[in-house]
């Protein structure tokens, strides 16, 4: 059995120097990143649908990686890296212009008083490293169950022209046929909490 030590040697990366995805994961296969992986559900689910493409997942919380990386097989799971990392412009200058084809966003935190809504990760600045990292075409896919949130996101794409939403009114409430159902999202539709869903292009 791998122990931790092991599996961070297998999947995880160091968000430093100038990152190179066809070293990292040994191909050139696309690259999707999500951005706060939590406990990995979302990652490693999307990642067995699609083995074709290369699975980066951050997070800025070590016991979140770990989790994550105990999940993971070095058999099984080859198109999977981790980092630990916050996504600030400090850090995105390492990723590559224009080398991910989909960034997602997974419930991100809310933060619903309005004296803490500079804390949001979505915010034009954020957008724009967004944007940078994209490639042409490229898609960035949010997930919420908080209603003015949703609003605040739609609003802030909307408010631009460098991207254009796959929904007329912003966000759907349907789920696809390849939906992945994270602990999260369960434990909030319990209480009554549906999630908007977003797709934003890159134009």
């Amino acid at each position: 059995m791998e122990n931790l030590r092991e599996k961070r040697e297998t999947f995880e990366i160091e968000i430093t120097g100038n990152i190179n995805f066809q070293k990292i994961f040994g191909n050139k296969n696309p690259v999707h990143l999500e951005i706060g992986s939590g406990r990995g559900e979302f990652i490693l689910e999307k990642a067995r649908q699609n083995l074709q493409i290369n699975f980066l997942g951050i997070d800025s919380k070590e016991k979140r990686i770990k989790t994550i990386l105990r999940k993971l097989k070095k058999d099984i799971n080859k198109n999977i890296k981790v980092a630990q990392s916050f996504i600030d412009a400090e850090n995105i200058k390492f990723f590559p212009q224009n080398s991910v084809q989909q960034i997602y966003l997974i419930h991100p935190d809310p933060w619903p008083k309005r004296k803490h809504f500079s804390r949001r990760i979505i915010q034009n600045e954020f957008i724009d490293l967004l944007y940078k990292m994209l490639t042409n075409g490229g898609v960035v896919e949010i997930a919420t169950d908080h209603k003015e949130y949703a609003d605040w996101i739609v609003e802030h794409f909307f408010g631009r022209d460098d991207f254009v939403s796959l929904f007329e009114e912003g966000f759907s409430r349907e789920t696809t046929k390849d939906h992945v159902e994270t602990y999260f999202e369960m434990m909030k539709r319990a209480e009554g909490f549906a999630p908007y869903f977003m797709k934003f292009k890159k134009i």
